[in-house]
């Protein structure tokens, strides 16, 4: 049965199982299951065709960098030709020390970025390292740039469903 949203019974109680995160066991599906009295093959199979469908994303960790030591986080910013920035976006998103990276608009005249990659060191002269790496490799289409550093942590959360009900115990 779906809901008035477009979501059935089961997808809702899964996004509310699971809105606050997976939990840390070894088999967090088999968790999930139990809770909501179902089997581990039924939530995966469920979650899958969600993101088949395109109603959630992505699942995925969202670690902490600052309790693994990378206090020193910016989130570089570039200018970079618009032929280009695509496949050069790709091959920074593929970098090692770059978390996401991904393409943005311009809004000109104040904000001439239109490629954004976060990076994270253990120290600023660590993450510049890595933006001059980044630098290089973006070469001749590269305009100008930029690196704003994270000046505190923000809460990061997933879906929310403002009615979901709670899951059963």
């Amino acid at each position: 049965m779906s809901s008035p949203q477009g979501l059935t019974d089961l997808q809702r109680r899964l996004i509310a199982a699971t809105q606050a995160g997976l939990p840390l066991t070894p088999h967090p599906y088999q968790a999930i299951a139990n809770q909501l009295g179902l089997t581990e093959a039924l939530v995966i199979e469920t979650l899958q065709d969600m993101l088949q469908r395109g109603l959630i994303r992505r699942i995925g960790a969202v670690p902490n960098h600052y309790r693994l030591g990378y206090t020193a986080n910016g989130m570089s910013v570039w200018d970079v030709d618009e032929a280009q920035v695509d496949e050069l976006g790709q091959a920074v998103g593929h970098l090692p020390f770059v978390s996401h990276c991904y393409r943005r608009p311009r809004h000109a005249p104040v904000w001439p970025y239109n490629l954004f990659a976060m990076v994270h060191g253990h120290t600023r002269e660590e993450v510049e390292a890595q933006a001059e790496q980044i630098r290089q490799l973006l070469g001749s289409a590269l305009r100008g740039h930029d690196i704003l550093y994270s000046s505190q942590i923000l809460k990061k959360t997933g879906l929310r469903l403002r009615d979901a009900q709670p899951a059963k115990e």
